[in-house]
């Protein structure tokens, strides 16, 4: 028997309706607040990827890595920032007024071992405002991404932001963590090791307990920010608390993508036990250049819905119901069966979700099935009614039911 891969999972009809849910909570914000949306491919040109992290980095290692048959290296999109700005810049949208605000909801795929919250295949839902460096403009971003997660019901939400600088700074303070972490070389676990080397300010990201003391006593990037990063920093702060959010420090938040300059932040959840960002983003003011464009600031966030899909069961948040079909059409005899298929075609067309009886069970098996999928109404039509013209509407709640023409069932129902 064949199973869906590992590390991915089949999204049944009974899930969808968080799914439904979140989308849906996230399409309204984003128009409240003006971000728009864009469609990338699921596959892009690796170096698109490679372009972003140096050799040795965690997403170049988990990427989905082919040749296609004209034997160009293609890969499968693994976070949906790089081919937001490929898009961006491929079809001049640099010539709109800026900041260009725009937003996505994609499935994004990492070959990393499947734990709760991490999957081979997962999605995410992310915004991204291109073309301006105003603070202001972060603190929306974390705004945006704060209030989407509270108005899908979740409680004990907490920010937690920091500045890493820019191209003038981090230099120093990157030479001051080598420093400090050299002589702890022989404790550094095996990723670690690599990091020292390749890419320092992710040794404070790690999550082996091998590595947490040494991370405490790690020095501070905000006291290395050069003036202009300290004043962008202090005015995140500004105008966050101007919005009424509530935020905290943490000066070893790096998020795990090596193109984040200044402002960086992370949304989790309270409780036990590891905390694991239910999304998180930054400022990335200099990958547009490096994707081939002029210097182009630009902020944004993305969300793992999995995650929380997670968050919402932990805390027993209900979500609404799919919408179940309101009419189930019954039949005795083949005429009958006809005029059900002709009925419930009506219906339809008229807005009404019906499902009609097949095969040949009996009228008590089909009354079991539309129980069973919790209409309001039941619809009989047997041999007396074809001749009469008439149907049985049955209220499955009260068990009530009325003999009304059958051209009159679909208007009946819609006022009801």
């Amino acid at each position: 028997m064949f199973k869906a891969p590992r590390g991915t999972s089949d999204i049944l009809p009974q899930e969808k309706a968080y799914w439904r849910y979140i989308e849906g909570k996230a399409v309204y914000l984003c128009q409240l607040y003006g971000y728009q949306p864009l469609n990338t491919p699921v596959f892009e040109d690796y170096q698109l990827f490679a372009h972003t992290a140096p050799d040795g980095a965690d997403i170049i290692k988990e990427m989905y890595v082919f040749e296609d048959k004209s034997g160009q290296k293609l890969a499968l999109t693994a976070e949906g920032t790089a081919p937001i700005c490929r898009a961006y810049l491929e079809h001049g949208l640099f010539n709109l007024p800026q900041p260009v605000k725009l937003y996505y909801i994609i499935p994004a795929f990492r070959y990393e071992r499947p734990q709760a919250g991490r999957y081979r295949q997962h999605h995410q839902f992310g915004v991204e405002a291109i073309g301006d460096a105003d603070p202001a403009l972060d603190a929306e971003v974390i705004e945006l991404m704060y209030r989407f997660l509270s108005s899908l019901g979740l409680s004990g939400l907490f920010i937690e932001i920091n500045s890493i600088g820019c191209r003038k700074c981090q230099p120093d303070y990157v030479e001051a963590l080598k420093k400090y972490y050299s002589p702890f070389w022989d404790r550094l676990c095996p990723d670690c090791k690599v990091r020292l080397a390749r890419n320092p300010l992710r040794l404070l990201d790690c999550k082996e307990v091998s590595c947490q003391e040494i991370i405490t006593g790690a020095p501070k990037i905000t006291d290395y920010l050069c003036s202009e990063c300290q004043i962008h920093f202090q005015s995140v702060q500004k105008y966050l608390t101007a919005l009424g959010i509530t935020y905290q420090l943490n000066h070893r938040i790096v998020r795990g993508l090596d193109y984040y300059t200044r402002t960086v932040f992370e949304v989790k959840p309270e409780g036990k036990g590891v905390q694991i960002a239910l999304g998180g983003g930054g400022r990335y003011d200099n990958l547009i250049e490096e994707l081939g464009g002029k210097p182009t600031p630009a902020v944004g966030f993305a969300a793992g819905i999995e995650r929380i899909i997670i968050a919402l069961k932990n805390q027993n948040v209900i979500v609404p119901a799919l919408p179940k079909p309101v009419a189930y059409v019954a039949y005795l005899g083949t005429q009958a069966k006809l005029e059900a298929t002709k009925l419930v075609s009506r219906l339809r067309h008229q807005g009404i979700a019906a499902i009609q009886a097949t095969g040949d069970k009996s009228l008590k098996s089909q009354l079991r099935q539309a129980n069973s999928l919790d209409v309001k109404y039941t619809i009989i039509i047997g041999e007396k009614e074809v001749a009469n013209e008439t149907a049985v509407l049955r209220d499955m709640s009260s068990g009530e039911q009325e003999t009304v023409p059958l051209s009159e069932v679909a208007s009946l129902l819609e006022k009801r």
